[in-house]
Formats: C-alpha cells, sequence, structure tokens
C-alpha cells in the first residue's frame, strides 16, 4: 500500500476477514486488495467490479451508454486491455446488449468476477504479505 497512506484501525482490518463483502465495502480494504490483485496479475477483477458498481449508478441514458462502452471495451471484449475472464455465453449477452445497454447488463458477469474473487484471490489475500502487513504497529520505533 501507498507508504503514506495512514494505516486503517486494526479493527477495521479485522473485520476484512469477516468477508469479500466487507472487505469491498471499506475504501481501504479496496486499496490494499487491488494491491495484492496486481501481484497476481488480476487487478482488472476489483476495477471491472468497482466499475460495476459505479455504473449502476447512472440515472442518463446516454451516460449510461457510453459508460457501458467503455466498460466493454476495456473489460470485456476479446483481446480487451484489461480483460475479465468470463465464460463465452456471458461475454456474448453483453456484446448483444451494446446496442441497448441496461443497468443490469453487466450484472451475471459482475456475479462471475465476484465469485472468482470471493472463491480464489480474497482466501490467498487473508494469507498474505500485504494483509499481514497492516497489522504491524504503525509507531515502530
Amino acid at each position: 500500500m501507498d507508504r503514506k497512506a495512514p494505516k486503517p484501525p486494526n479493527d477495521e482490518v479485522v473485520s476484512w476477514r469477516q468477508s469479500l463483502k466487507k472487505l469491498l465495502e471499506c475504501k481501504t480494504g479496496q486499496l490494499a486488495f487491488r494491491e495484492f490483485l496486481k501481484t497476481e496479475y488480476s487487478e482488472e477483477n476489483i476495477l471491472f467490479w468497482l466499475v460495476c458498481e459505479e455504473y449502476k449508478t447512472i440515472t442518463s441514458n446516454t451516460e449510461m451508454a457510453e459508460a457501458a462502452k467503455r466498460i466493454y471495451t476495456e473489460f470485456v471484449q476479446v483481446d480487451a486491455p484489461r480483460q475479465i475472464n468470463i465464460d463465452c455465453e456471458t461475454r456474448q449477452e453483453i456484446t448483444n446488449s451494446m446496442s441497448q445497454p441496461t443497468l443490469s447488463c453487466f450484472d451475471k458477469a459482475q456475479r462471475v468476477i465476484y465469485k472468482l474473487m470471493k472463491k480464489d484471490s480474497y482466501p490467498r489475500f487473508l494469507k498474505s504479505e500485504i494483509y499481514q502487513a497492516l497489522f504491524e504497529p504503525s509507531d515502530a520505533s
């Protein structure tokens, strides 16, 4: 994590063990998890999940269409710069929805990525040095 960023309180860090949901509810948790995912070359997962959360809050149809196109281009289309690991059927459903994107067009892919992070990356994150280092006393003198 960023050296200048203050460490979160220990009880907050401990709370991240409860669930991936708890971890992702916290900005500091997101940053720590993202840092870890970078080391596993799977940072696109959290980036995609976060951008989907933001996407669901869009109210304007024009903005939705533009955001959907950006998400699709960056994460979903084959050979996207940050291509997420989803099945062909889900990818095709999203591709088909791009002409008329809805607020829920990325939901299935987001669930797939969430499950992947929950089953795979999250348990490793809890054992990682990045996570463990957050427990070190901040006033090491």
